[in-house]
Order: C-alpha cells, then sequence, then structure tokens
C-alpha cells in the first residue's frame, strides 16, 4: 500500500492558487482573505472525504476518519496551510495535504485502524501581523491563553479575537481544547528541511529526534559620535568597528564548532550618518543548538571575545537576554517506530535535531510528537524556489503512512512498544 503521489502533487499545486503572487510565490498570511479561501477550500475537501470536522478556539481545523474503537484516542498528522509574505508551495502545506493524502490511501484500501486517525491544519504557524508564530499550536497546548489574547490587535488596530470569530473560533471556546488533549495519543508533523544536511548527504529523508533550543539578546554597543574628518584614528571610539568584530566573532565560533548556529540578523547604527562616527550599534544575537550546555558554551565563549573586544578599542558593550528557549525532546518511541519502518523499507534515512521550531514542539508537551523531514533542494525555505523532489516526497508519504500504521498497533495506553 502506497500514497498516490500524482494525487498528492496536484492538491500542492491547486492549494498554491491561494495567495500566489506575479513573483511566481504564495503570501498567505492568517486571517487574510486567501487564507479564509483555502480554509474553505480544506474543510470542505475534508467533509467530501467523510471525515468529522471540529474548529477549535485558536481556529485549528481538525478532521478525523473513525477507527475500529478498539484503541481510543487519535493518531494526529498535519501541519499549517499559512505562508510567509512571498513563500513557497511546500512550507506548511506538504505537511497538510500529506495528511490528506494518507487518510485517503487508508480509506481507498477499506482500512480501519484500532485508533482513529486525524488531520490538524494550525492556525497562524508563521509569523503574521499580530506577532504570535506557532499561534494555534500554543494556543491549544494551553502555552496562550483566552487571557493574555484579548486585547491583542494587529497592525490596523483589528483585534484577534474578532479574526478568530470570522474563521470558526473564538476566545470562549478556548477551555474546550484542554478537554481534547487526552484524545491525541501520538502527532507526527511533516515538514521540508529548510536546510541542506540531507541534500549534502544525498539522504530523501530524517526522523527528527529534538527540536533545539533558542537564545536571543538584545546587544548594545556604545562608542563616541565624533566628526568624520576631524578625528583621526587613533583617538577614534567606533562603535561600528567594534560591533563588527563582535559579530564576526559570532560566526568563526560557530563556524569552530559545527553543532552550531548563530546569527545577527537585525543591526541599527546611530547616528547612521556619512560623516559621523557611528555612536551607538544595537544588533540582535541568535544561537541554536540542540542542548542548553552548548548553548551557554558559544555565549560565554562569544562574550569572553566580546570583553576583549571592549577594553581594546574602549566601547561600552551592554546585553539583555529576552529569549531562552530549552530544547524539545521528541519522543524517543516513535523516533524508533520510525527508525525501524525506513529499515524495513530498505529507504536511508537519518535522525537529525530541528535548527527551527515547529507545532511538533509544542504538541511535544501534551502528547507524544515526532517529525520527519523530506529533502529541501539548495536548503531554499520562505522563498518561491522551495522544491523537494516528488519522488522523495513520495518515499517520505510512504514512510508515515506504515509508521502510522505500525503506531497504531504498538501504541496501548500511554506506552509505546518498540
Amino acid at each position: 500500500m502506497n500514497i498516490t503521489l500524482s494525487r498528492l502533487l496536484q492538491d500542492i499545486e491547486r492549494y498554491s492558487e491561494y495567495g500566489k503572487n506575479e513573483h511566481g510565490g504564495v503570501t498567505r498570511p492568517s486571517f487574510s482573505y486567501e487564507d479564509h479561501q483555502v480554509r474553505r477550500l480544506f474543510i470542505d475537501e475534508l467533509k467530501e472525504m467523510g471525515l468529522q470536522i471540529t474548529i477549535d478556539g485558536a481556529a485549528n481545523i481538525w478532521g478525523k476518519y473513525k477507527g475500529t474503537g478498539k484503541k481510543k484516542g487519535s493518531i494526529v498528522i498535519g501541519s499549517h496551510l499559512d505562508s510567509v509574505p512571498n513563500g513557497g508551495n511546500y512550507d506548511g502545506p506538504l505537511g497538510v495535504l500529506m495528511a490528506k493524502e494518507i487518510i485517503q490511501t487508508i480509506k481507498d484500501h477499506n482500512i480501519l485502524l484500532d485508533h482513529d486517525i486525524e488531520i490538524v491544519s494550525f492556525t497562524a504557524e508563521e509569523s503574521n501581523d499580530f506577532n504570535l508564530s506557532t499561534f494555534g499550536s500554543r494556543c491549544f497546548v494551553g502555552r496562550l491563553t483566552s487571557g493574555m489574547l484579548e486585547n491583542i490587535r494587529d497592525s490596523k488596530g483589528v483585534l484577534l479575537s474578532e479574526e478568530l470569530k470570522k474563521v470558526g473560533g473564538g476566545l470562549d471556546k478556548f477551555p474546550e481544547m484542554k478537554n481534547m488533549h487526552n484524545d491525541k495519543k501520538a502527532f507526527i508533523e511533516l515538514h521540508i528541511e529548510q536546510g541542506q544536511r540531507l541534500e549534502n548527504t544525498n539522504i530523501p529523508m530524517a526522523v527528527i529526534n529534538s527540536v533545539v533550543g533558542t537564545y536571543r539578546s538584545f546587544v548594545s554597543v556604545k562608542g563616541d559620535p565624533n566628526h568624520s574628518g576631524t578625528t583621526m584614528m587613533v583617538n577614534r571610539r567606533d562603535a561600528l568597528t567594534a560591533a563588527s568584530e563582535m559579530i564576526l566573532e559570532v560566526e568563526r565560533y560557530c563556524k569552530s564548532k559545527g553543532n552550531v548556529v548563530g546569527t545577527v540578523g537585525k543591526i541599527n547604527v546611530i547616528p547612521n550618518a556619512a560623516n559621523i562616527i557611528p555612536g551607538q550599534v544595537d544588533f540582535i544575537l541568535e544561537i541554536r543548538a540542540e542542548s542548553e550546555e552548548i548553548i551557554h558554551e558559544a555565549v560565554d565563549s562569544i562574550q569572553g571575545v566580546w570583553n576583549e573586544v571592549s577594553c581594546r578599542r574602549k566601547v561600552k558593550v551592554n546585553q539583555e537576554v529576552f529569549l531562552d528557549q530549552k530544547p524539545v525532546i521528541l519522543d524517543q518511541d516513535m523516533v524508533s517506530v520510525l527508525e525501524n519502518t525506513a529499515r524495513e523499507m530498505n529507504e536511508p534515512c537519518l535522525t537529525l535535531p530541528s535548527m527551527a521550531v515547529h507545532d511538533a514542539a509544542h504538541m511535544a508537551s501534551i502528547t507524544k510528537s515526532v517529525m520527519v523531514f523530506v529533502k529541501s533542494i539548495g536548503g531554499k525555505s520562505h522563498c518561491p524556489e522551495e522544491f523537494s523532489e516528488p519522488d522523495d516526497i513520495e518515499k517520505v508519504g510512504n514512510l508515515i503512512l506504515q509508521g502510522v500504521i505500525q503506531l497504531d498497533r504498538k501504541i496501548s495506553g500511554k506506552e509505546i512498544s518498540v
């Protein structure tokens, strides 16, 4: 039993029409007109498949295919349908539409699992005008509450609570989501890798065993703004040249380790004039790695070099941490089931950490959760050039299909036999 690749590819192409722009990309942020359209399409198609539809308080869309009832609860597969501005066809929709294809394949073969099987499309996984990414999954697991959201508005002053009502959700429905937790026995999310580890090894897919931690801090480097013509080089306290050394140290350190990534992606130079020596530079440091120890080791080492730069260049460096998100370990029993399934299928498959946060990381707080990556060509993501080879997509789809069947057999209560 295999998925029907042609049907899945047609779905991917069809859904990409909603929000397609003149640049060849897809712009479909949550709560936009295009998002409303694709939600209606998705719900209608799930109804045509005979699935039971639930829209929860966060406007997450759930579709359930009933099993034999011998085992309680659902095995859930899904991701998200929203996109970044000028995004691609695969980031998010591939995971949702693959879930739809897997359920359709099971139905086509008249198979009833002992568990129910569900599909979910989470609301607002991507960054949006309400500044609440992974919104749907965070709400579902209780990390965002109705009280926290009742006064949230977008840049135009529109209340989030009103937008939720328009798509079938609502803050008044939030308590119902907690009641749904015990029903979710396992969660699997398929996603494009958004990197080149699989491409570099020419492996089509990976089982994801953890989601990296993320550390971010505001960094302010203060020097002495002065006339660029009259201040000799020996007398300067240039905040920008100091910051440049500091940023390059982030790159140097992370390259030397290989198991950690560091980025300075936002920077502000003050006063930012051609004839004034920069007096202040503000930037954001981000460090990601699969363990707290690796993150803290990186931060300590980088800061040690920064202290030397500060003394030598006579600038002041202040740092304020605003995010210290711990790594998430995904369910190791589910990882083992998928690894074993790949071996039984004779398909090459790596086991890797995810370097980005996904809905599966939040679902891990309430149920057994795992991810699967498919190879991304060129590591492209959040752009029209996103692409995964159809052959790789087919292989990963069949892995999840067979993995779901194995999980249905192996899950008993709260345990998975491996």
